[in-house]
């Protein structure tokens, strides 16, 4: 019995068609994947984090931050995707005159969940490392309290610091910001 293949999109077909949807989906290899909504957990973690570097921001530095409706595109592979939380330092370069497709994000958040746990760690991360502007990658659990903290060190060397401490203090370096996981996890 043949199975139906899976139907392929350029990024020009994936942009026409996302950009008409009332859901968000993403672009990853040719294939376009629905998005899932996010617990409360998840929801809260990233309001809050949005919240603390947003607060940092409006003393100035000349950083934006971004919730997940901001799309990111990694050109190496095409892939369209939306991180919960994006920050752009300087300049923000975007795909085309819409504004919603950012390509030098410097920091990137992503709040596991039990279905995208693997890929965000895994080839999501391997796409994000392609992006020359891309400094920093938060990785944050919502059923406990836990951080992996990426930091890009040369072109080709990161390195990982872990905490499960609800009193630590993240120095997110590349953006200059300090981030108390009590804030994190307000709430949660």
């Amino acid at each position: 019995m043949a199975t139906d293949p899976v139907p392929r999109f350029t990024p020009e077909e994936y942009l026409a068609l996302e950009r008409r949807s009332a859901s968000k989906s993403e672009l990853i290899h040719g294939e376009i994947v629905a998005m899932t909504g996010a617990s409360r957990r998840h929801n809260l973690i990233a309001g809050n984090l949005f919240a603390a570097l947003h607060a940092q921001f409006r003393k100035g530095g000349g950083c934006e931050v971004y919730t997940a409706d901001m799309r990111v595109r990694i050109p190496a592979t095409d892939l369209y995707t939306y991180p919960d939380v994006v920050v752009v330092c300087g300049e923000p370069r975007f795909d085309d005159g819409e504004l919603d497709t950012l390509l030098n994000p410097i920091l990137i958040v992503e709040v596991l969940s039990k279905s995208t746990e693997d890929y965000d760690r895994g080839s999501k991360f391997a796409n994000y490392r392609t992006l020359p502007s891309f400094r920093e990658y938060l990785v944050i659990a919502q059923d406990r309290v836990h951080v992996e903290h990426h930091v890009r060190e040369a072109e080709e060397r990161w390195v990982l610091t872990e905490t499960d401490d609800p009193g630590a203090c993240l120095e997110l370096l590349s953006i200059r910001c300090t981030l108390a996981l009590a804030d994190v996890y307000d709430r949660v």
